[in-house]
């Protein structure tokens, strides 16, 4: 069974090929989202943090956590 995927893998090594990349494509593009959620999560504690211990007003924090979703940027 094994041998039969194998020698048709190769037989249609392009397509193969084709195929490969694409499902690559695929697992870094959710590894990229992962690790963007999980960063942004990490600074939405973070930006709790600060204000919990009074370093932050709530309104700054707010704009901090609207300004960093309105450019995109993770921190």
């Amino acid at each position: 069974m094994m041998h039969q995927v194998v020698e048709t893998a190769c037989q249609y090594w392009p397509m193969t090929l084709i195929v490969g990349c694409f499902m690559l494509g695929m697992v870094l593009k959710t590894f990229q989202s992962v690790v963007t959620s999980n960063s942004r999560e990490r600074s939405r504690r973070e930006i709790a943090a600060y204000i919990a211990e009074g370093t932050l007003s709530p309104d700054q924090g707010e704009r901090i956590l609207r300004a960093d979703v309105n450019q995109g940027r993770v921190t």
